[in-house]
């Protein structure tokens, strides 16, 4: 599995973003897909998730409400659409193809490159 992340750059505090993840693989279908975020200094947190077969959707807890992840199936893609940006959200988003378990959470066996977010205030 191939995870190619795109989208990030500067906004301004309240603003929006669109992060894109574009897989490949052939057995692509198989994984759940998301993202983590890693700001300098802290360590890596979960921000959302997507299951490839339902659509079930999970979320940080930071991001709940102002994040929303979705899928395009035609186009093997993952989506994660920010808005009401923060400062705090700055960090470097990757990509991520895994599993979720209810209780270890989003566990990634796969990782895209990362992609910048930048949220002036």
């Amino acid at each position: 599995v191939q995870l190619q992340a795109s989208g990030g750059g500067l906004v301004q505090a309240g603003g929006s973003l669109r992060l894109s993840c574009a897989a490949s693989g052939r057995t692509f279908s198989r994984y759940t897909t998301g993202w983590f975020r890693q700001a300098p200094g802290k360590e890596r947190e979960f921000v959302a998730a997507i299951s490839w077969s339902r659509g079930t959707t999970y979320y940080g807890d930071s991001v709940k409400g102002r994040f929303i992840i979705s899928r395009d199936n035609a186009k093997n893609t993952v989506y994660l659409q920010m808005n009401s940006l923060k400062p705090e959200d700055t960090a470097v988003y990757y990509c991520a193809a895994g599993s979720y378990g209810t209780v270890v959470g989003f566990r990634a066996d796969y990782w895209g490159q990362g992609t910048l977010v930048t949220v002036s205030s």
